[in-house]
């Protein structure tokens, strides 16, 4: 630890320190309407480091990455605390990290580790149909084991089935697109934006009954696209029959198999804390957090502890199982949920606030909600920014009422939710799985295109089927 962090650590610890005993004395809340533009810079700074750092200074973002988070969360919780009082900013930050971020990151993390220990052995041929097999398996996955649990399942089974083929740079964006984004539509465990708003009182079944249509179209056009296109190029590669490929042959069988079980106790904890009325409440830090949550938090962690213990380490080994990926979502989501703060508070105070005009782009003159334009705004923000924290702000702009969302306001909270989760796929750094997948390719091989250069392949693709998406259910 460099004496930078050391010193970045001796001011924000005890920061923290006085919040919670302030928050313990007092609930504090604070007025948004009075909050101006420059409150969501570090939020806006934040998110643009994870944009551009990556690409133009990767050394730096890898080794520094959580001390630049946490320097842009201290560049909100400091001035925040001396302008507003520590007893507001206690209460801001407690309660979100208490009721949002700790839950998402649990989560995430028996997903994470979980989906990590099921290792596919074997080795298929990549003919168009098996190809367009792979991308359908785990596209019907990845709302089940999560966008980053189907994709970590599936990439490499995926290479190695392709790696005879000298065309094998589509299948990796189209996996990108299908298993690591749309594919995760279908409930609150496919995609981090989904389970926020599951957080927030938006039902398991809601998304799933709601969703089920756009991903249907979504993924049939996206299909059908995949298979013409690797069609064509498995022919002009003369491959009419398979080929013997690099990787030797052997039957296919499955390493970590209790881990399939376990994935059905993360589904079903995440059910049973939906199914029920948050009822008793305990006080962490004064902050009230429901008992249920707590409970399903545990179960999920006992899960992730037993797939640790009961997992082959040969099935960890094959997958190429490391902690990185999640360490890193825990530092960068800190920060994120940090300097999110002041966002969702100004837009939830509407057209008293200081993004009035972000909510008038997406109201019409007599108030109701212009839907096609929540689906292109919040899914042009997913494209560059991080998808979780774009559902929310659109989510408190649609009003954040999960009750009245899911009823009158059913197709607004469904654009939202459809271009959080489809556009996510627009760009590397849309969703976490996306360089996740395009780093494992390169590992194996794969010359994967230029950050503008898949850009050009998720315009020319993905932007026609979100046209017919808003034609079809946000006009």
């Amino acid at each position: 630890m460099n004496a930078s962090f050391r010193r970045l650590l001796s001011i924000a610890v005890p920061l923290l320190f006085a919040c919670a005993s302030d928050a313990l004395a007092a609930e504090a809340h604070f007025d948004a309407r009075h909050l101006g533009l420059l409150w969501v810079a570090p939020f806006a700074g934040l998110l643009l480091s994870i944009a551009v750092l990556p690409l133009v200074a990767p050394s730096l973002w890898h080794h520094h990455q959580g001390k630049i988070a946490a320097a842009w969360a201290l560049a909100f919780v400091m001035p925040f605390a001396v302008t507003q009082g520590v007893g507001v900013a206690a209460e801001a930050v407690l309660h979100t990290a208490l009721i949002e971020y700790v839950p998402f990151l649990v989560l995430l993390f028996a997903l994470f580790t979980v989906a990590g220990g099921v290792h596919v052995r074997g080795n298929l041929h990549g003919s168009p149909e098996m190809n367009t097999g792979l991308l359908a398996i785990g596209t019907g996955l990845a709302s089940f084991t999560g966008t980053t649990g189907a994709a970590m399942l599936l990439i490499r089974p995926t290479i190695r089935a392709n790696d005879a083929r000298r065309h094998n740079v589509h299948v990796i964006v189209f996996f990108i697109f299908l298993v690591a984004n749309v594919g995760g539509s279908l409930t609150p465990l496919g995609d981090p934006p989904l389970f926020l708003g599951f957080l927030q009182g938006v039902g398991f079944f809601w998304t799933m009954t709601h969703m089920a249509a756009p991903l249907a179209v979504t993924a049939a056009i996206l299909l059908a696209l995949f298979y013409v296109l690797d069609s064509y190029l498995y022919r002009k590669e003369g491959l009419s029959r398979p080929v013997k490929d690099p990787t030797p042959d052997s039957a296919l069988s499955i390493d970590g198999k209790i881990n399939i079980l376990l994935l059905l106790a993360i589904i079903a904890a995440v059910l049973a804390s939906g199914a029920f009325e948050q009822g008793a409440m305990v006080s962490i830090f004064g902050i009230p957090v429901p008992m249920l949550g707590l409970a399903r938090d545990a179960a999920l962690l006992v899960v992730a502890y037993l797939s640790w213990r009961l997992t082959p380490q040969s099935a960890r080994v094959g997958n190429g199982f490391t902690w990185g990926p999640i360490i890193e979502v825990a530092k960068l989501f800190a920060g994120i949920f940090a300097t999110i703060i002041p966002a969702i508070a100004i837009l939830r105070a509407g057209i008293e606030g200081a993004l009035a005009p972000v909510v008038r782009m997406v109201t019409a003159s007599d108030g109701s909600p212009i839907n096609a334009m929540y689906f292109w705004l919040s899914g042009g923000l997913s494209s560059f920014l991080d998808n979780a924290p774009t559902y929310l702000v659109f989510f408190n702009v649609a009003g954040g009422d999960a009750q009245r969302l899911m009823g009158p306001m059913a197709g607004t909270l469904l654009a939202i939710s459809a271009g959080s989760v489809f556009m996510g796929a627009m760009t590397y750094i849309g969703n976490a799985p996306n360089f996740m997948v395009k780093a494992i390719a390169e590992e194996c091989g794969i010359r994967m295109p230029s950050f503008f250069g898949y850009m050009a392949w998720s315009v020319g693709i993905l932007v026609p089927c979100f046209v017919v998406l808003t034609w079809l259910f946000f006009l």
